[in-house]
């Protein structure tokens, strides 16, 4: 594994530079660190990859893996192993095939023997080794999901380079690859660059999660860093479930506000709910999720949602007060003010 370091990468499509994909990315990634990459559709999360890679050349600014400079290497040439959002897997071969596949490159030069010692390695690692007689078209797609990240595993390359390779799962396989990949990750110590647009997954996975708007790198940090500590409004709305609420200075009373606060983002933790008649808020609706409710509320014209124990006496219609305790407070210019 080794260490990755961009420096002022840009990235234009289009005739005379039209479209900006990637504006000028500063990002270093340790030996054995996994980062995530977390933006919406267009933030440019698939295009740093591609540029990691070399399948694309930056108009500007410099990749290096491992102190190496990567300008002018072919993508054979960079030791990298990409995992792609779709399968990309030999039909017509079984699943021992399909792992086996990298190594039989003549540029790894592996003998029988080590190699089916490497296949079936990464097949228990990620637990399809009963599978590896089967075609690949025989299998589930959290199947051919572990297929896909394990013919990347037997590589053993500088870095791993993942493109939402689980957003095409549903959400109980989701669930069970997230933890498989963040225990393989630490087993291998492996350096691992992940870009998806779920939120979830970065702060279940991530040891530092980046946040991408636009093809800018807008905060980097620790999952409780960028949870807690937003550098602006675009990084407040990306992580949390429920989202963060939005809400003018002076709609909640008695709520000492930084000067130039313009907006107040108030997450679930913020907010404090006291049932009773008399209060400042009103319940519009509840979704009952089990162990938890999401709270509908009105206050004034605004609307917010929060989270609340499923115990808590209130039902749609009813009067609540609502307070908040250490929200956060963005200025004119949507830049979080302390």
């Amino acid at each position: 594994m080794a260490e990755v370091t961009l420096k002022g990468i840009s990235k234009s499509f289009g005739k005379g530079g039209g479209k900006r994909a990637v504006d000028g990315i500063d990002l270093h990634i340790d030996d054995g660190e996994f980062v995530v990459l977390l933006g919406p559709t267009g933030a440019g999360k698939t295009t740093t990859l591609r540029l990691i890679a070399g399948l694309e050349t930056p108009d500007a600014g410099s990749v290096s893996i491992g102190g190496r400079p990567m300008a002018g290497l072919a993508p054979a040439s960079r030791d990298v192993a990409f995992v792609f959002q779709q399968y990309s897997l030999y039909p017509h071969l079984t699943v021992y095939e399909n792992l086996a596949f990298p190594l039989r490159s003549p540029t790894r030069r592996m003998d029988g023997a080590a190699i089916d010692a490497r296949v079936r390695e990464v097949a228990k690692m990620v637990r399809i080794d009963h599978k590896l007689e089967n075609r690949s078209t025989r299998l589930s797609g959290g199947e051919m999901q572990r297929v896909a990240i394990g013919r990347a595993l037997v590589r053993r390359p500088s870095i791993y380079l993942m493109d939402e390779p689980l957003s095409s799962l549903d959400a109980k396989l989701r669930g069970e690859l997230r933890l498989e990949l963040k225990r393989i990750q630490k087993e291998l110590g492996a350096t691992l660059l992940y870009v998806t647009h779920d939120q979830i997954e970065a702060m279940t996975m991530a040891d530092r999660i980046g946040i991408l708007a636009e093809g800018r790198l807008v905060q980097i940090g620790t999952p409780r860093e960028i949870y807690a500590s937003p550098a602006n409004l675009h990084v407040a709305a990306r992580l949390g479930q429920p989202h963060i609420n939005l809400l003018p200075v002076g709609l909640v009373p008695d709520v000492l506000t930084p000067p130039g606060t313009r907006t107040i983002g108030a997450r679930t933790e913020h907010i404090v709910l006291l049932p009773g008649e008399g209060g400042n808020a009103r319940v519009d609706w509840i979704e009952h999720l089990g162990d938890q409710n999401h709270l509908h509320i009105r206050l004034g014209a605004h609307k917010l949602v929060t989270l609340a124990d499923p115990d808590m006496a209130v039902a749609p219609g009813d009067s609540i007060n609502l307070t908040l305790k250490n929200p956060l407070y963005f200025g004119p210019d949507g830049q979080r003010l302390i």
